[in-house]
């Protein structure tokens, strides 16, 4: 999927929660891109990516160079900073999420320290990775010394509390929409009954005011 917005834009991309994913983007010296990824608590994520610098000689994308750098930052749900950092043209970035909800992964280039990157776009290849697909598992079997068995059991397990988590947050979700159409239905019968008692207020003083009126051209 290939995404192109103005410079200087961000492009927020809702993702839901797959379990992995891998696209990429092309972004300008000046633009930043965001990405909406919704997660559980106590979830971890991995990202990966490497970029690709446009040439215009061959009119192809190349490697980039080695001095072309990538800024990652991801915020969590209450826009609270939980990853600032400067990585290289190839990078893989980890955080575990403690809030469950929203959260947005963003990137954008240190291009203006490139002249050859002047004028000229980069491709970005991202993966992203969500729970228990973030545990390398050959090498956990290697590490603990796991039969096939015992790590297939290890992968299940991870999976069952994968699952336990997306439910939570899928709880969490539902109970958030219900206080929310529950003060929403608060205030629509608040702003009800303000609306019949301005116009029993207007009706009373109409009354009042007409009464005034025929007593003063001695009608009644």
């Amino acid at each position: 999927m290939v995404l192109s917005v103005p410079a200087a834009a961000v492009t927020l991309l809702v993702v839901w929660i797959y379990p992995s994913y891998a696209l990429y983007f092309h972004i300008g010296e000046t633009e930043k891109k965001c990405f909406i990824e919704e997660i559980p608590d106590e979830t971890m994520v991995i990202g990966k990516y490497r970029t690709q610098l446009w040439d215009k000689q061959t009119g192809s994308f190349l490697p980039s160079t080695p001095g072309l750098g990538m800024h990652v930052e991801i915020k969590d749900p209450d826009t609270k900073i939980i990853l600032s950092r400067q990585y290289g043209s190839d990078g893989r970035f980890t955080f575990t999420s403690h809030t469950p909800g929203e959260h947005q992964i963003c990137l954008h280039s240190n291009s203006t320290k490139m002249a050859l990157f002047a004028g000229g776009k980069l491709r970005v290849h991202l993966e992203i990775q969500v729970g228990e697909h973030t545990n390398n598992y050959p090498e956990i079997a290697a590490k603990d010394k796991l039969t096939e068995l015992q790590l297939r059991v290890r992968q299940l397990l991870d999976q069952v509390e994968q699952i336990q988590k997306e439910q939570n947050y899928q709880r969490y979700r539902e109970e958030r929409f219900r206080m929310t159409s529950e003060s929403t239905n608060q205030r629509v019968l608040w702003w009800s009954i303000a609306q019949t008692f301005i116009l029993i207020v207007t009706g009373i003083w109409q009354m009042r005011h007409l009464k005034s009126f025929f007593e003063a051209k001695k009608l009644v």
